[in-house]
């Protein structure tokens, strides 16, 4: 497996030269569905104890993120063992949730709704909650004609399509201003590629294309969730995660699908050696983190 791996880290950094491109500007998306799905993206009512919504655990003035181990859902019960992935620019990523669980924004978007342990809801009762809202159900009726599981889920997603950062520093850089980064982070996208991190975080989204092992040269500690495993049972697929992206990677803290690493720097050196089976020195700790903080993007609220 190990051979592998290393065979992978030569042809990726062999041919690394345009393996990240920029962000679109703007992405098409249906804004009479997105108007909708924001309002129930916000909504605490659509949770079993009207505290809870999606935007208490992705908030979209924070990154799409809490900033917690492990967010609180319904009944201030711990939803573990996975730390909250962003919701922002997850319309690029191939699949949804660190096991891939979700093929798409659509299936991501119930989950959470009828998680026991995050919003808590049965189907019968969102509906009964949609339908006691007179404006809820005139905007379905114009919009999808009938209020059903799938057009909440897909009102939702909607929205959540508009939740991109493009114009980031990097991705200026990419389209050609030389200034647009600092010299410490053109030293660390060059390390990026020379260390061999651009093997899986590559692709417009800078991540979130590839499923891949944590811990190939070290065993990761934390063997509480197995990853892919719990979905396919396959031995191979143990400790098997979706690369996440590393869009806006400096303000999404703490780090690891268990969000187990607090800060930037101890993040890249400690997966420089459960993945890469080595120690970065300082500089180049520091390089990289300099590139990673010029990845945070713009995000403007258009759906008002």
């Amino acid at each position: 497996m190990k051979i592998f791996y290393a065979m992978l880290f030569l042809i990726t950094t062999t041919f690394a030269i345009d393996m990240i491109t920029p962000l679109p500007d703007k992405i098409n998306y249906n804004k009479e569905k997105a108007i909708l799905g924001k309002k129930l993206y916000m909504d605490t009512s659509l949770s079993k104890d009207g505290k809870i919504s999606c935007n208490t655990c992705h908030n979209i003035n924070n990154y799409g993120v809490d900033n917690t181990t492990n967010s609180t859902g319904v009944n201030n019960q711990l939803d573990t063992p996975f730390n909250t992935p962003t919701t922002f620019n997850s319309v690029f990523n191939f699949v949804q949730f660190w096991n891939g669980r979700a093929q798409n924004l659509q299936e991501q978007a119930k989950v959470p709704l009828f998680n026991p342990k995050e919003m808590g809801l049965t189907p019968e009762f969102l509906l009964k909650q949609i339908n006691a809202n007179p404006d809820y159900v005139k905007s379905f009726k114009d919009i999808y004609g009938e209020i059903t599981v799938d057009n909440i889920a897909d009102a939702i997603k909607e929205f959540e399509k508009t939740l991109i950062t493009p114009d980031s520093p990097f991705d200026r850089y990419l389209k050609g201003d030389k200034n647009a980064i600092s010299e410490k982070a053109k030293r660390g996208y060059e390390e990026f590629k020379a260390q061999g991190c651009i093997s899986c975080h590559q692709g417009q989204n800078i991540g979130g294309n590839m499923f891949q092992k944590i811990g190939i040269f070290q065993e990761y500690p934390n063997q509480e969730n197995l990853g892919r495993y719990e979905i396919t049972k396959k031995e191979s697929d143990k400790m098997v995660f979706k690369v996440p992206s590393l869009r806006n990677i400096a303000k999404t803290a703490p780090y690891y699908h268990d969000g187990s690493i607090p800060t930037l720097d101890a993040c890249v050196q400690f997966m420089a050696y459960y993945q890469l089976g080595k120690f970065l020195n300082q500089e180049t700790v520091d390089d990289i983190v300099a590139f990673l903080e010029s990845l945070t993007g713009e995000y403007h609220d258009s759906i008002q």
